[in-house]
């Protein structure tokens, strides 16, 4: 076991796996951290991994904790990912809004830290008048859980 400069212990065998690249990848979604759109238009959201030389295997995207896909039984989803020397972008489309879409979609990269906006589905109402608070999906959390998940990999 070595200890790491945040104080976690990990098996020298996974250490290694842990890169620097991974450290400094981030993924960020374009726009503002909350997005307003009207129930029955289409919600979109695209998101940009800063990874250069290794693009991520796969970028995932979750409303909640439930991964968005674009055979879910809601419908009306869909998923473009683009892999290009200039980085990698993945474009959500949610079309005919439901007010139940209303909630944090977060974009998770395979190797890089993920990005989170709110997304409100307004139903007459006009957003000046709502409540506003970014979720955040805290980068010191992304290092802790990808070797916790290692670890249990490992131990298989």
């Amino acid at each position: 076991m070595e200890q790491t400069d945040k104080n976690f212990l990990v098996p020298n065998d996974i250490l290694f796996l842990v890169s620097k690249e991974y450290l400094d990848a981030q993924a960020t979604i374009s726009g503002p951290p909350e997005v307003y759109v009207k129930k029955g238009s289409t919600i979109s959201l695209t998101c940009t991994v800063n990874v250069h030389s290794t693009p991520p295997s796969s970028v995932l995207w979750y409303h909640g904790h439930s991964v968005v896909d674009f055979d879910s039984p809601r419908g009306g989803i869909s998923l473009e990912t683009e892999k290009t020397e200039a980085g990698t972008t993945s474009k959500l489309l949610v079309t005919k809004a439901l007010l139940s879409d209303t909630g944090n979609y977060t974009c998770m990269p395979s190797n890089a830290s993920p990005a989170s906006t709110v997304v409100h589905v307004l139903n007459g109402e006009h957003p000046a008048a709502m409540q506003t608070s970014r979720a955040v999906v805290p980068r010191q959390m992304a290092l802790p859980a990808l070797l916790s998940l290692l670890a249990v990999a490992a131990t298989r």
